[in-house]
């Protein structure tokens, strides 16, 4: 992602303790978040899905917030991808990333 956001947990502590393996992470991240087939909105909207699917609420929570703030993505969008979510994981998995999904926009009103 750009601006070196990080959402995994010891990332940060590679910087100084682990700098080459910092660096890989950096490399392989902007390699990631490229845009050059797929848009950057379109991979993040992708990011939203996978994170929803896996049922990880603290990364669906930071994906989601990410990409209204930094990416301008509407609910209406955010809830197209869950509505993959519910199709591929199921009811779960969906209504926990709906409810993070309502909880975050309330957060930003």
């Amino acid at each position: 992602m750009k601006g070196e956001v990080y959402y995994g947990k010891g990332i940060r502590e590679l910087e100084d303790q682990y700098p080459d393996l910092y660096e890989l992470v950096t490399d392989m991240n902007e390699t990631v978040w490229d845009g050059k087939i797929l848009d950057y909105k379109t991979q993040k909207l992708i990011a939203i899905g996978i994170t929803a699917s896996r049922a990880d609420p603290r990364a669906t929570k930071k994906q989601i917030k990410s990409a209204i703030e930094v990416l301008g993505i509407s609910k209406d969008e955010i809830v197209d991808v869950l509505r993959v979510v519910l199709l591929t994981s199921g009811m779960p998995a969906f209504s926990k990333s709906l409810q993070i999904l309502n909880s975050v926009l309330e957060t930003m009103d």
